[in-house]
């Protein structure tokens, strides 16, 4: 009986994290849909603000992160990069680099 329980809350704790990481991807998208005006949709750009599909998702969290911090400057990326936490970015990141 104790090891049905036992395997029971793995179960469920199984279940529990995946659905966590599922979040944090979609948590990803949701946010980069906000990012469409300026960086075009899926991240092509059609003008002069750079297009962010497919970069390194490194390259585009530290780059998000420097804007936050005030250590790279931008027109408006300042201000909206401070409105996100660090994983937020990250997932942000995530997102635009697995696009192909």
């Amino acid at each position: 009986m104790r090891r049905t329980r036992l395997y029971a809350f793995l179960a469920i704790a199984g279940i529990a994290a995946s659905q966590a990481v599922s979040a944090a991807d979609a948590g990803g998208k949701i946010i980069a849909a906000q990012c469409n005006g300026c960086h075009g949709f899926e991240g092509i750009s059609k003008g002069i603000i750079p297009g962010l599909r497919g970069k390194p998702a490194v390259y585009l969290s530290e780059s998000m992160k420097e804007f936050k911090s005030d250590k790279r400057k931008g027109t408006i990326m300042n201000r909206i990069a401070k409105g996100y936490s660090d994983g937020e970015l990250d997932n942000v990141a995530k997102y635009y680099s697995g696009l192909k």
